[in-house]
């Protein structure tokens, strides 16, 4: 900007005289003759020193150098030399004058106070200067190129280039003096005038999408400026910033408010928009800054629901088509939804929230089917519900919320409840197998018993059923745990079979040992009304009342008569309180303590050895009972086996004998038959029996021979003689 002259300039009056001054051209001087003067007065103390001259011609020469120097101040303020861009400013005694160059000045010295020589003003081609008459205040450019003498009373107040605009350049010039203000456009090279003040700006360049908000400063009023072009404003409008023009597809739109009228309305693409000044687009954020949407572009299955925000009416759009929404309407359901797809066992309930109404859309029997939600309905009882299979094994229990009643499906059929109907339950058919039974209350709160043998079961009474409506199944909490103290076992399957129960209580003999008594139950419910109507926990009546008369049994018994008798205490405790466990319906088949053991560490360890003691000493006689029992047993057998020998040597020695007498006769015959051979031949009977020994002694030899064996004759049998000779 051009700066403003001060407000108030200092002028130099004529009939008043300024203060005597020296100018930069006598303080020059007088620093061009210091150096000189300095050489001289070493020089004359020099001499002084060394008595070279005297003091009067010291002095008569100080004197002539004083008038030499006089005279060449004089010389000095007398004649000037000027340049061709110098001028002398000269300040006389009543006023001030300019002398210009080129050329020599020669002035009286005595005439003036002092004199200045200063250079010209240059300005090039784009120079200007601010000229200030410092008499009158007055002011002007004056602009290059040139060069440029000043006034007497003139200064230089500014110095500048020209302002150089460019195409698109301009600058906004204010006369200070009137407030006019105009704008000047480039290509230009502008020069200010005195008064004038200046803002440079550039042009706003718009293309074909650009746009720009110009309100006019006087009047208020606002219009829109679109591209393509080079926008220059005029004097007293004000732009604001570049705006896109919104580029809308199309399957685009935007929110659009007029603020001067309140009116709204959807601008749906495809299109340019170039926003008016009062118009705003709704629904922008820091996301979507431009505000631009997406229309819901629909499928076969999709659907949208809009609701007016003005009147509250809802309107239904399905696909498959593209939905540009009202300038009032927004969505209901937040998003596009999708249609309910129902294949053929499937179901939903739809309840029309402006009626009230609830219908039931099913599943096509040929395939899948799509449900589109009206514009006041809405899914009840939660999503899409699969249908029940109703079939021998399971039945639904429905209840009619219209009537508060409950029936009991159970025709075969694939199950889906009306509009005013809800699954209760899917029962599943109960199944007894031989040993069990169950205990169902009816409506009435009356029990049935159902059994699954045959026996027990009453005619026309089924084996497998479903609960009616109303009926629930009977459930007993029984206690369980060895010492029956906890009652959270719950049964509603009755096992009638026998079964073992163990239970475990501590008593006391009555030498005061304090014992814990493990014992089992074989037991077996055999009336199961008599149980229900007597006992609520049939395992824990069991095992109070067996603890109860084990501790009236055990504390009329020792130590060791218990440890003797334990069995017969168990047995006598079920036998003579029979009429406790049939009232209660169950049967008791045997009741034995399977352990006991001191409750007192002390009285334990001396139990223990007793136990093993005892246990010692019954291994003892078991084992001699053994002992005697195999050596017995040996004897026995030994006397068997000496009867059998017996008898082995009885037929041993018949067999002999009867061998014997067949052998004698065969050679009684052999005997026989040689002799009545020889007879003929040898009549005496002692030759042939002679003979017959021969042969027998041959036959003996041969036999003999054929073996390892060693015959030995005495001299009887060989005719051996022995005779000793004299030599």
């Amino acid at each position: 900007k051009v700066q403003d002259p001060p407000a108030a300039t200092t002028h130099w009056r004529r009939d008043r005289l300024p203060p005597l001054k020296f100018s930069r051209a006598m303080a020059s001087e007088a620093l061009m003759m210091l150096p000189a003067v300095g050489a001289a007065v070493v020089s004359i103390g020099a001499a002084l020193w060394l008595k070279v001259v005297s003091i009067g011609f010291i002095v008569g020469l100080v004197f002539l150098a004083g008038i030499g120097a006089a005279a060449f101040a004089v010389g000095q303020r007398s004649v000037k030399f000027l340049g061709k861009d110098e001028q002398l400013l000269v300040e006389g005694f009543t006023g001030t004058m300019v002398l210009n160059g080129p050329g020599m000045q020669v002035m009286n010295p005595f005439s003036y106070r002092s004199a200045e020589v200063r250079k010209a003003v240059t300005l090039s081609a784009t120079a200007w200067a601010k000229i200030v008459e410092t008499v009158d205040g007055s002011e002007r450019i004056e602009k290059g190129p040139q060069l440029f003498f000043l006034g007497p009373y003139e200064k230089v107040f500014q110095r500048d280039l020209a302002v150089s605009l460019s195409n698109t350049g301009y600058v906004l010039v204010t006369d200070k003096l009137t407030g006019e203000r105009k704008i000047i456009k480039g290509p230009t090279l502008w020069f200010p005038r005195p008064h004038d003040s200046f803002t440079m700006g550039e042009a706003v360049v718009l293309s074909s999408t650009d746009s720009i908000f110009v309100e006019d400063l006087l009047t208020g009023e606002k219009r829109t400026v679109k591209g393509p072009q080079v926008w220059f404003p005029e004097p007293h409008e004000r732009a604001d910033g570049v705006k896109k023009a919104v580029t809308l597809e199309e399957n685009q739109y935007i929110r659009l408010k007029d603020t001067a009228s309140g009116s709204r309305w959807i601008q749906r693409g495809k299109a340019l928009i170039f926003l008016e000044p009062t118009w705003t687009v709704e629904g922008s954020s820091a996301k979507n800054k431009t505000g631009v949407m997406q229309a819901w572009s629909l499928k076969a299955y999709e659907y949208v629901r809009l609701v007016d925000r003005v009147t509250g009416k809802i309107a239904v759009h399905r696909g498959e088509k593209t939905v540009f929404p009202g300038p009032d309407d927004e969505l209901l359901d937040g998003d596009v939804l999708t249609a309910i797809d129902l294949k053929v066992h499937e179901y939903v309930k739809i309840m029309d929230q402006a009626s009230g109404e609830i219908r039931v859309e099913k599943g096509s029997k040929n395939g899948s089917q799509l449900v589109f939600l009206g514009p006041n309905e809405k899914v009840v009882d939660g999503d899409v519900q699969k249908a029940i299979s109703v079939d021998d094994d399971h039945a639904v229990m429905v209840r009619d919320k219209a009537t508060g009643q409950l029936r009991l499906v159970t025709e075969r059929q694939l199950f889906v409840p009306g509009a005013n109907e809800t699954i209760e339950s899917v029962q599943q058919r109960i199944r007894l197998a031989d040993h069990e039974a169950m205990i169902i209350k009816d409506h009435k709160g009356d029990f049935k018993y159902y059994y699954g043998s045959d026996e027990k079961r009453a005619a026309g009474q089924p084996r497998s059923f479903f609960l009616q409506p109303y009926e629930e199944v009977v459930k007993l909490c029984w206690s369980k745990g060895r010492r029956c103290d906890s009652r959270s076992l719950v049964i509603e399957r009755f096992d009638c079979r026998p079964q073992f129960m163990p239970v475990e209580f501590n008593c006391r003999t009555s030498d005061n040992v304090e014992l814990i008594l493990e014992a089992t139950f074989f037991w077996e419910v055999v009336d199961l009304p008599a149980m229900v109507k007597r006992t609520g926990d049939t395992s824990g009546d069991l095992c109070n009342h067996a603890r109860s008369q084990f501790i009236q049994q055990v504390a009329k018994v020792t130590l060791k008569e218990f440890m003797d008798s334990s069995h017969q205490i168990a047995t006598q405790i079920y036998e003579q309180d029979s009429s406790f466990y049939e009232s209660r319906g169950v049967k008791i088949h045997s009741l034995g303590v399977t352990s006991y053991s001191c409750a007192e560490r002390r009285t334990a360890e001396i139990l223990d050895q007793i136990i093993q003691e005892t246990t010692s000493r019954m291994n003892r006689l078991s084992q001699a009972e053994s002992e005697n029992e195999v050596n017995l047993f040996r004897m026995q057998g030994h006397i068997v086996q000496e009867k059998l020998n017996g008898d082995l040597l009885k037929i041993q020695h018949q067999h002999s004998k009867e061998e014997s007498e067949i052998k004698g006769r065969s050679e009684a015959m052999r005997i026989a038959a040689f002799m009545d051979g020889l007879k003929s031949s040898v009549t005496k009977t002692e030759d042939r029996t002679d003979m017959w020994q021969v042969l027998r002694k041959i036959e003996a030899l041969d036999e003999v021979s054929k073996s390892n064996s060693t015959l030995y004759f005495t001299p009887k049998d060989v005719d051996l003689s022995i005779e000793t000779k004299a030599r």
